[in-house]
């Protein structure tokens, strides 16, 4: 699945995405609204990650969604 169609499916996929950042809270996925820039940013935040290695595993986690 893209990111468009996350987008589109983002209340159905939320649960998903907590599943497999257990650190984001539900106020979390409410700012991401489906946007893979903000989720990166709050994924380099609550884990320490690079911005590349945010969007590697975004990339990986879409693919399997």
């Amino acid at each position: 699945m893209n990111m468009d169609q996350i987008k589109g499916n983002w209340k159905q996929l939320s649960g998903t995405l907590q599943r497999e950042w257990g650190e984001l809270t539900d106020d979390d996925v409410a700012k991401i609204e489906g946007d893979q820039t903000k989720l990166a940013g709050i994924l380099q935040e609550k884990y320490g990650i690079a911005r590349d290695e945010a969007e590697k595993r975004i990339d990986d986690w879409a693919s399997r969604n």
